[in-house]
């Protein structure tokens, strides 16, 4: 498949994604439709967005799974709001989605899909939602083998017993 095709097809499934996103927190939170999911979005609902999130990542992860025969494992994981996240009432927002990575090492081939995943996804993300297209909407973090081994930043998560994070996929 050519570079350009895989574009396309990541800029399509962005889209798929996202629909997919809805319907799986409709079904999950009960809500009946997407513009109630849109709605509880836009308040920053906690469990909406936690099975917003979890959708999101599950389905980016399989892509990058599918397209990158170096990526062993994808992640998601709780983030941990500062203090002015809270007060500024940032906590609950949708946005981004925090996903980790790990390959067996890192490429700038995984890196520019990663780009063209979350460039896709915001755009579609904006007009699903209504209002200005975020920055960026995925929080992707690459980690190597190397690192998961020594527990080196990011890697470290994997062994982590108090924030282990939540496998999505798996080669």
């Amino acid at each position: 498949m050519s570079e350009v095709s895989e574009v396309k097809d990541v800029v399509g499934a962005a889209q798929v994604a996202l629909s997919q996103a809805m319907g799986y927190c409709a079904e999950k939170t009960r809500l009946g439709n997407a513009q109630a999911v849109i709605d509880c979005l836009r308040r920053g609902d906690g469990q909406v967005c936690g099975y917003w999130h979890y959708s999101i990542a599950k389905q980016v992860a399989e892509s990058l799974g599918t397209l990158d025969q170096n990526v062993k494992a994808a992640y998601t994981y709780l983030y941990d709001a500062t203090p002015e996240d809270v007060c500024f009432g940032e906590a609950a927002k949708a946005l981004p989605v925090h996903l980790m990575v790990w390959t067996e090492r890192k490429t700038a081939a995984l890196n520019a899909l990663v780009e063209t995943w979350d460039r896709a996804l915001a755009l579609h993300y904006a007009e699903m939602i209504g209002g200005h297209q975020p920055s960026q909407l995925l929080d992707v973090q690459v980690v190597d083998s190397n690192e998961v081994e020594k527990r080196i930043g990011y890697g470290a998560l994997l062994s982590s017993l108090h924030h282990a994070p939540i496998q999505v996929w798996k080669r």
